[in-house]
C-alpha cells in the first residue's frame, strides 16, 4: 500500500497503533502494557491480577512525579484502554470463567515493537540478515526449478564444497565465527523471534474476527441450516487456505513435532552459554522460546475450536428446535383426531397406498438346480470358412456408465432435464444405439416424466452407405430427467 496523504490520513484517524503514539499518556501504556503481557508473553491476564499490577505501577509513578499525575484508578484506565474508541486492549470472557480478562491486540503490539525500534543500540549486525536474504533467496530458486539437471547441479555444487570442508577438517583447519558474527546471528535471531510471538496474535485476531462475524450470523439468520452451513465454512476454508493460514498450519506442525523440539532446545542451551553471548545478559525467557511459541500457536487455535464448537452449539439448537416442532405437530394430530372421532366422515376420505404386507415364506423358495454340463471337444481342426467376418469389426457399443454420470452431473444444476438437452450437452457418438440407450437410462435410472404435449427433434452424425457423413434425426415426445 502506497503511504500517500489520503492513507497516512485514513490511518491516523482510525488506526489504534497511531492513537497510542499520539496519546497524551502513551509512555505509561506502553510501558506497563510491555511489562505485563509481551516481557512474559501472558496471552490471558484476568482482570483483578491486571488492576493489582496496574495499581501497584500507578503508585510507583505517583511517587516519582506527583499525586495529581495520574488521577484515574487502575479500573478507569483500563475500561479507557479498553473502549472501541482505543481498542489498545481486548475485554473479554475466558471459557470456564465469570471474572474478565485482558489481552492485547495486535495493533498495540505493533506500536510498541515501533517504540523498540527507536531506541539505539550500540551494535547492530548487518551480516547475518544479508545472508538471511541470500538463504531465501537461495530456496525460492531450489523450490521452483523444475530443471532436474540444473537441481541435480546444484546439489553436486553443495555436496562438493560439504567435502571439500570435511577434508580441511581432517587436516586440521577448523574454521570457527569470531565473536562479532556471533552476537550478529544471536541478535537477528532474538528479533525474529519477538516477531513470531507478534505475527500469532495478529493470526489469532484474525480468526477472532471470523469467529464474531459467525457468531453474528448465526443470531441473525432465518433461512436453513444447511445454507449457513456451507457459507460459515466456505469463509472458514477461505482464511485456512490463505497464505497466512498455510504458512500458521505449517509452522504449527513443524513445532509440535517432539525432535523438533528437543533439537531446538538443546540448541538454545548451548548458544547461551557461548562465551561471546553472555555479555550480551540475554532474557531468561529466550532459553523457553519455544514453549512460548508453543503457548501462543495454542491461543491461535483456541480460537478455531471455539467456532467448531459454536457450529455445533448451533446444530444442535436446530435440530431441538425441529424436533419440538415434530412433537407439535403430533399433538395436533392427536387433538384432530379426538375431534373427528365422535363426528367421523363418511366414505372413503383417506388413503394410502403400500400398506399390505409382502409375505415370503421359506418353503416358497424354489431349490438349488445345479447347471447342466456341457462337453467341449478341445480337438480343433484347421479349416477354411468362407463366412465373411466384417460384421464382427462393426459392433457398436455404448458406454451406458458413463451416460449415467453424464445425468447425474447435469441433474446437480438442474432440478430437471431433458433427454435432448442431454444429447446437446453431450452430442451422441453411437446414432440411434446411444439414443436407445438413453431411453432405457431413463426408465430405468431415474424418475422421469414424459410430456406428449412437446415433442423434441434429438440430431447426430452419421456415415452413409457412400461412406461420407450425413445428419439423422428423431423426433420423440418430450422426457424429462428429475432430481431425486
Amino acid at each position: 500500500m502506497p503511504l500517500d496523504y489520503d492513507t497516512l490520513h485514513t490511518l491516523r484517524q482510525s488506526h489504534p497503533a497511531w492513537r497510542l503514539l499520539c496519546a497524551t499518556n502513551a509512555p505509561l501504556i506502553g510501558s506497563f502494557l510491555e511489562r505485563a503481557f509481551i516481557v512474559p508473553n501472558r496471552r490471558v491476564i484476568p482482570e483483578g491480577d491486571l488492576i493489582e499490577t496496574l495499581e501497584d505501577e500507578l503508585f510507583t509513578r505517583r511517587q516519582r512525579m506527583a499525586d495529581s499525575a495520574f488521577p484515574k484508578r487502575a479500573q478507569e484506565y483500563l475500561a479507557d484502554w479498553a473502549a472501541p474508541e482505543h481498542g489498545w486492549i481486548r475485554r473479554f470472557y475466558a471459557d470456564g470463567s465469570d471474572e474478565p480478562s485482558y489481552d492485547l491486540t495486535p495493533a498495540t503490539e505493533k506500536a510498541i515493537a515501533w517504540l523498540n525500534t527507536l531506541i539505539s543500540r550500540q551494535f547492530v549486525g548487518t551480516e547475518s540478515r544479508l545472508l538471511t536474504l541470500f538463504e531465501l533467496l537461495r530456496q525460492i530458486n531450489e523450490g521452483t526449478d523444475d530443471d532436474p539437471e540444473s537441481r541435480r547441479a546444484e546439489l553436486m555444487r553443495r555436496r562438493a564444497q560439504i567435502d571439500a570442508q570435511i577434508a580441511a577438517i581432517d587436516d586440521g583447519h577448523l574454521p570457527l565465527l569470531d565473536d562479532t558474527s556471533v552476537r550478529d546471528r544471536f541478535q537477528q535471531f532474538t528479533s525474529l523471534a519477538r516477531e513470531l510471538l507478534s505475527d500469532f496474535r495478529e493470526v489469532e485476531d484474525n480468526f477472532r474476527q471470523l469467529d464474531r462475524e459467525t457468531r453474528e450470523r448465526i443470531a441473525r439468520w432465518e433461512g436453513s441450516k444447511g445454507e449457513l452451513l456451507a457459507e460459515i465454512l466456505e469463509e472458514r476454508d477461505v482464511i485456512t487456505g490463505t497464505d497466512q493460514g498455510r504458512s500458521f498450519q505449517a509452522f504449527f506442525d513443524y513445532l509440535m513435532s517432539p525432535m523438533r523440539q528437543e533439537e531446538l532446545g538443546k540448541l538454545l542451551a548451548s548458544v547461551l552459554e557461548l562465551p561471546a553471548i553472555k555479555p550480551l545478559s540475554p532474557d531468561r525467557r529466550l532459553r523457553k522460546v519455544h514453549h512460548d511459541w508453543h503457548i501462543a500457536a495454542e491461543h491461535a487455535q483456541g480460537t478455531v475450536r471455539a467456532l467448531s464448537r459454536q457450529l455445533r452449539q448451533f446444530l444442535d439448537d436446530q435440530a431441538w428446535l425441529e424436533n419440538r416442532r415434530i412433537l407439535e405437530l403430533i399433538k395436533q394430530i392427536e387433538q384432530r383426531a379426538l375431534d373427528a372421532r365422535l363426528d367421523a366422515p363418511r366414505g372413503e376420505f383417506f388413503n394410502i397406498e403400500g400398506l399390505s404386507p409382502v409375505v415370503s415364506l421359506p418353503m416358497e423358495r424354489p431349490m438349488y438346480v445345479p447347471g447342466l454340463r456341457s462337453e467341449v471337444n478341445s480337438n480343433l481342426d484347421e479349416g477354411v470358412s468362407d463366412t465373411q467376418a466384417q460384421g464382427l469389426y462393426n459392433q457398436v457399443v455404448v458406454d451406458r456408465e458413463a451416460l449415467v454420470r453424464h445425468a447425474y452431473s447435469q441433474l446437480q444444476e438442474h432440478d430437471q432435464v431433458s433427454i435432448g438437452e442431454l444429447v446437446d450437452s453431450r452430442p451422441m457418438a453411437e446414432g440411434l444405439a446411444e439414443l436407445v440407450v438413453w431411453l432405457q437410462i431413463a426408465d430405468t435410472e431415474f424418475r422421469s416424466v414424459t410430456d406428449d404435449t412437446v415433442c423434441e427433434t434429438i440430431t447426430w452424425q452419421a456415415r452413409g452407405d457412400g461412406g461420407s457423413m450425413v445428419q439423422r434425426q428423431a423426433e420423440l415426445p418430450r422426457i424429462l430427467l428429475l432430481r431425486a
